[in-house]
């Protein structure tokens, strides 16, 4: 692994305080299936892996005073890059890739491959099994039950299967969307008073 990468990767674990939902954690995940998308698809691994760890810096500052993390994560980021000297050239990108990730709220559409990437791989992070995992944390964390999380599986995650940019990522949404639903299936089953019969 690159040397920047790296050290990055040691300067973006620094602003996570605390596991959660969108912790650590989530970020090194993002970025592997950055790498994965990003050699399918043939994306520039400069643009999209430096973009992919700083895409959710921002969120513990996002909880405490209410700035988009999308924003000031691409402010930290430019701070970041301009102090190790790396090629201005490819900062736009990067800058351009964490401000269009957001699902739901951010205004900037994705518009490069790495953009697409990112945008792809944070929500399949939130499918499949890890989405799953990560949506009943979220829901702890918000002093919510189960009730709250599955609400948030049919609100959210059940609908980005349809909202991906790349073929590569479309193959991957296809099959957490079936562990989804496999998922809320069996669920169902088991709060319901008829799974208890014959105990």
């Amino acid at each position: 692994m690159d040397s920047r990468v790296v050290a990055m990767q040691e300067y973006v674990r620094g602003a996570f305080a605390d596991s959660g939902a969108h912790g650590f954690d989530h970020t090194l995940r993002v970025m592997m299936l950055c790498r994965v998308l990003g050699t399918r698809e043939g994306a520039d691994m400069q643009i999209l892996i430096p973009a992919a760890l700083f895409h959710d810096i921002a969120r513990p500052i996002e909880e405490e005073t209410g700035i988009p993390h999308e924003i000031k994560g691409a402010e930290l980021a430019e701070a970041y890059l301009l102090s190790i000297d790396y090629p201005g050239d490819l900062t736009p990108g990067i800058l351009h890739a964490i401000l269009a990730h957001r699902y739901r709220s951010s205004k900037v559409i994705p518009e490069t491959l790495e953009a697409k990437i990112l945008s792809d791989a944070d929500k399949l992070d939130a499918m499949g099994a890890v989405g799953i995992a990560r949506t009943f944390m979220q829901a702890g964390e918000e002093g919510g039950g189960i009730p709250d999380a599955v609400e948030h599986i049919n609100e959210k995650l059940l609908n980005l299967k349809d909202r991906m940019h790349t073929e590569s990522a479309r193959k991957i949404a296809t099959e957490r969307h079936s562990f989804l639903l496999s998922f809320l299936e069996r669920l169902e089953i088991e709060r319901g008073a008829d799974s208890y019969k014959g105990c």
